[in-house]
């Protein structure tokens, strides 16, 4: 294994109902997590990711301090196991917390308050039914960014919101313009465009009402110079110092998430190997199509996580 090592954190999109189950009763590092972010939050995280009621897991604030919580339960059992440690992490999105808390620049209870408050602030920030998500396969990433400024008018735009992986970028804005770029960009050649069951158009400027009430929420949370290098996905550079952080962490909201560009950097110094520290695979799969020799191992699993400690042992 190199001795460059990422830890890579899953935003929205990797949660699912019963996700850890197979750890929750079996190893006490899990469950401890669950018992802390329960004991924050002041609800069952437990029962919101198993029972899923009202379909809450799948409504913003309840779903980011749920992927949070999996992702640091599943990083503090990977400690526990004496797996590798991270040289650089890394979040997509939302998992930019989980990648503070990981760093130790945020205490595990700050960063499950902040989130919170994240997903509330981007639901208050855009009307229901106002803005929405698409994914766009198929097209490289300055024709898509094309296509959404010619489709964009004065009153209803979209933006480039994720930049995947090569042939795979998330736009985000207005639905009228939304709709109007998945149609152009069919006609452009597209593989496929398909909509998200989002309807907060992420990492736009639509969510300046959000990043003006996060830049005023961090002024009271103590933010630490991280031990790891913490990329940024506004920046697509490593933040270093707490003022870069708190920066960071309101410019993301408005800013696409650049995660090509990180992979691509991180793989340019010598970080070849990542273990997706949360639920699902979706990281470990497009940052394959990003770089195939930077390997990327799941840890969603007993299975995985076994496999993935075999490979990178501290």
């Amino acid at each position: 294994m190199s001795s460059k090592l990422a830890f890579l954190f899953p935003g929205q999109g990797s949660q699912s109902q019963g996700m850890l189950r197979e750890f929750l009763d079996t190893e006490q590092a899990v469950t401890d997590t669950f018992i802390e972010a329960s004991d924050v939050l002041g609800y069952d995280m437990r029962k919101l990711i198993h029972d899923n009621p009202d379909e809450k897991l799948n409504q913003t604030e309840f779903t980011q301090p749920a992927l949070l919580t999996t992702s640091i339960a599943l990083l503090r059992l990977w400690e526990q196991r004496g797996g590798a440690q991270a040289t650089h992490v890394a979040g997509h999105s939302l998992g930019e917390y989980s990648a503070l808390v990981a760093a130790g620049s945020l205490s595990f209870p700050d960063a499950l308050v902040l989130v919170t408050f994240r997903g509330q602030a981007m639901t208050k920030a855009v009307p229901e039914g106002v803005g929405c998500m698409a994914v766009i396969l198929g097209l490289d990433d300055d024709q898509a960014k094309t296509l959404c400024h010619e489709v964009s008018t004065d009153a209803e735009k979209v933006w480039p919101a994720n930049y995947n992986c090569p042939g795979q970028l998330v736009v985000a804005g207005h639905a009228a313009a939304v709709n109007r770029m998945m149609e152009r960009a069919k006609d452009a050649g597209a593989r496929r465009a398909i909509p998200l069951q989002v309807s907060v158009p992420s990492h736009t400027p639509l969510m300046q009402p959000a990043a003006d009430a996060m830049g005023k929420r961090l002024k009271g949370v103590e933010i630490k110079t991280p031990k790891i290098p913490v990329w940024s996905n506004a920046l697509a550079s490593p933040l270093e110092r707490p003022g870069e952080i708190e920066a960071a962490l309101v410019q993301q909201l408005v800013l696409p998430v650049r995660w090509t560009e990180i992979i691509c950097r991180m793989a340019h110094i010598g970080v070849c190997h990542g273990v997706e520290m949360g639920p699902g695979k979706v990281l470990s799969g497009i940052v394959r199509r990003i770089d195939r020799h930077f390997a990327v191992c799941p840890v969603e699993t007993p299975d995985n996580l076994a496999c993935a400690l075999e490979q990178m042992v501290g």
